[in-house]
């Protein structure tokens, strides 16, 4: 098998010895320049997520990011089951107990390191998980070709934050 030649870095994808914290993008980051989601310290472990706007393939959605594990998780903010927004409060994306991710409409529960479901009605499917990474004290998103930035990345919105008031599809 002929060795692969090493790629040169491009700026704003992370470096090659850094990868990215979800291994489960199928899409690698793109060529767009990371952006920046949030400081590492608004992500308590098990806590509340930061809430984003994101435009998938050009329409409206909403994204989250948490830490489980001591890992940022993130994923789009839609159920399998049903095209519906998960969180029960916003922010909240965790059971009572802090252990699973569970839609508020239906029930259907996920595993917070992978998004895979492991009951309710989302039967075999699985959150679709962004790639994000943690450096210097920061948490980045990547975005892919099918999960883009919305206009106006300059001010992604976290309406789940205490103090931040409430926008658009997240009241």
């Amino acid at each position: 098998m002929p060795a692969v030649p090493d790629m040169p870095e491009a700026p704003g994808r992370p470096p090659a010895a850094l990868s990215p914290v979800s291994p489960l993008s199928v899409t690698p980051p793109s060529a767009e320049p990371a952006q920046t989601l949030c400081p590492s310290s608004a992500l308590h472990e098990r806590g509340q997520a930061w809430v984003w706007d994101v435009l998938e393939y050009g329409r409206p959605a909403r994204a989250f990011v948490l830490r489980f594990d001591g890992q940022p998780r993130a994923y789009l903010n839609r159920c399998v089951h049903v095209p519906t927004e998960l969180d029960w409060q916003p922010g909240e994306f965790l059971d009572s107990d802090k252990r699973w991710i569970i839609c508020a409409v239906h029930g259907a529960t996920y595993e917070p390191s992978d998004g895979r479901c492991v009951g309710g009605p989302c039967g075999r499917g699985k959150l679709q998980a962004l790639t994000v990474m943690e450096q210097d004290g920061q948490v980045h998103w990547y975005p892919s070709r099918d999960i883009r930035p919305t206009a106006n990345p300059a001010t992604p919105g976290n309406p789940a934050a205490p103090g931040n008031p409430a926008t658009p599809g997240n009241p």
